[in-house]
């Protein structure tokens, strides 16, 4: 590690560091663990305890660890010493009796499964250079996010099995959770004795990604600067996942279009239940203490003579390096757990969606453009449309493609225009109106589809700017040209020169013989001279079903 470090970061471990992201990883703890550790004293029987300072790791062996009666004493003799914590052997006392006697005395007590002498050496390393054993944490950290490649998910794996003692997740730039444990956002709200740590994750253009947010209940000052590393070697590995995601849907158009119709269908996923919680942070830990190697296999042939009772246990030993191997393996296996338990759901629909920079919340917009010749490569075509308008799904509709962008209608109505000047082929463009979020899309979307249908040749229609005269002239001339002659038949009999038909269409579109007259050019008492001619061949036109019927007519022949 290089650079300065946050405030924190040399103070003295906690009993709950050690058993949280530390050497006693894996351990049973009773007691809240928030004592510092500034020493580790074993002790093998009762009189030792007038040596041990305050603030010491009490490690138990021989008789003072011989049975449920030792263990109690040495439990009452450490709280009189103003001890850490007391760490004894499994099996000499029950685990419900460890429990209630930690919590009457206020003192915490460990249970390990391993040679205590050899986790003595290991807390007695961890305790003299606190800044030392924290490095090695996150070294580990930085080891396993490589390992991790470029997901979101295996890298909030690695940060929820490698920092136990805290939940992380990974929030999206909307604050929705796109990977990691949920509660870590209820959590970062904070509470009495709570810390949070946040890291925010740029994508390769340096806009706001997501943020990667912990938190946990440690009161140890250097455990949160700890995490706040950790975090900070998360921020690449995502920032690479989601460049991976925008290239690898860059060159496949059928893979973001697939993407684009599932996150359209796609409900957001529900909150995690606390028992779901519950059930992921026990399977982590099961998983890390059964995967412990046995005493057999820990202790094993050592060089060297034990350390006899009552000394010091030193920070190097070679029982601490012959013990490694099997600590590895029970960390890998919390690790796995805890990989398992973070890939359920795998990398969500929405968190891709996320790093390919789609929008997926607040206005949105749908476009669609329709081609009026064959149309050509969709994959030119998606280059083509995110050229202009940037990070937008592009998806097949009909012979054309659609999507939805950020914009405001008026200005990605300006960009589909581009759009279709860069196109090689004749196309036309259409613009939904602005809804609020993917559940109402599909609203704007099938305004987007009737806007191209009415749009000509190069030009774009939005669908709240268009009138009767616009949607009338969209619906198709050779299907309706028949019924319009028989509706429009009395009228066709005596206008021989196409006035009335041509006046009607006017008073019809215009609302009323004034506006008809300044459209056609002629005076105000012409049009009512033509209108008495209309009225005479049988037209009501004081009914309105009867005006629709003869304003779609004549839209259908003076087309």
């Amino acid at each position: 590690m290089s650079g300065v470090r946050e405030p924190g970061w040399e103070a003295p471990v906690t009993v709950a560091e050690l058993v949280n992201a530390g050497p006693l990883a894996g351990a049973r703890m009773y007691g809240a663990g928030e004592n510092p550790v500034r020493g580790v004293r074993i002790v093998d029987e009762p009189s030792v305890f007038a040596t041990v300072a305050p603030h010491t790791a009490v490690v138990l062996i021989g008789t003072a660890a011989s049975g449920g009666w030792a263990v109690e004493m040495a439990m009452r003799r450490a709280w009189e010493q103003a001890a850490a914590c007391v760490i004894a052997p499994a099996g000499g006392l029950s685990e419900g009796s460890g429990e209630m006697l930690a919590e009457r005395l206020g003192v915490t007590l460990i249970f390990v499964d391993e040679d205590p002498l050899i986790v003595a050496v290991r807390v007695a390393s961890a305790a003299s250079r606190p800044d030392a054993a924290r490095t090695q944490l996150v070294a580990r950290c930085a080891t396993r996010l490589a390992e991790a490649g470029a997901s979101a998910r295996r890298v909030l794996g690695v940060l929820n099995a490698e920092l136990p003692g805290a939940s992380v997740a990974f929030l999206d730039r909307y604050g929705l959770l796109l990977a990691g444990r949920r509660d870590a956002v209820g959590d970062a709200a904070g509470g009495r004795g709570r810390w949070s740590a946040e890291a925010v994750v740029p994508d390769e253009g340096g806009e706001v990604l997501g943020t990667l947010v912990a938190a946990g209940s440690s009161r140890s000052p250097g455990w949160p600067a700890v995490v706040r590393t950790v975090l900070g070697l998360a921020v690449a590995p995502l920032t690479a996942w989601a460049a991976r995601e925008r290239l690898r849907a860059s060159r496949a158009f059928a893979l973001q279009a697939s993407l684009a119709e599932r996150v359209l269908t796609e409900p957001e996923p529900e909150p995690a239940t606390s028992a779901e919680r519950s059930a992921a942070t026990s399977a982590e830990r099961s998983a890390a203490t059964s995967a412990e190697p046995s005493a057999a296999t820990r202790t094993g042939p050592r060089a060297g003579p034990r350390p006899g009772p009552g000394a010091e246990a030193g920070p190097e030993s070679e029982a601490g390096r012959d013990a490694e191997a099997g600590r590895e393996a029970g960390r890998e296996a919390g690790r796995e757990a805890g990989r398992e338990a973070e890939a359920a759901a795998g990398d969500s629909v929405r968190a891709v969606v996320i790093a390919l920079g789609w929008p997926v919340r607040g206005p949105l917009t749908a476009y669609r453009i329709r081609p009026l010749t064959e149309p050509g490569d969709a994959q030119l075509a998606y280059t083509l449309i995110t050229a202009t308008l940037g990070q937008v799904p592009v998806m097949t509709r009909g012979e054309g493609w659609a999507g939805w962008s950020a914009l405001d209608p008026s200005e990605l109505a300006g960009r589909i225009r581009q759009v279709l000047r860069s196109m090689p082929w004749l196309c036309a463009g259409g613009v939904g109106g602005q809804v609020d979020g993917l559940d109402v899309l599909a609203e704007s979307l099938l305004g987007a589809e009737a806007a191209a249908y009415v749009a000509g040749a190069g030009m774009v229609q939005r669908a709240d700017l268009i009138g009767p005269a616009e949607l009338l002239g969209a619906l198709p001339t050779g299907a309706l040209r028949a019924p319009a002659a028989v509706v429009l038949r009395p009228l066709l009999l005596i206008d021989r020169d196409g006035t009335l038909l041509e006046t009607l269409g006017a008073v019809l579109d215009e609302g009323g013989a004034l506006k008809a007259a300044e459209r056609l050019g002629v005076h105000r008492n012409t049009i009512t001279t033509r209108l008495d001619r209309i009225k005479s061949a049988g037209f009501d036109l004081d009914d309105s079903a009867t005006r629709l019927a003869l304003q779609l007519a004549c839209h259908v022949m003076l087309r």
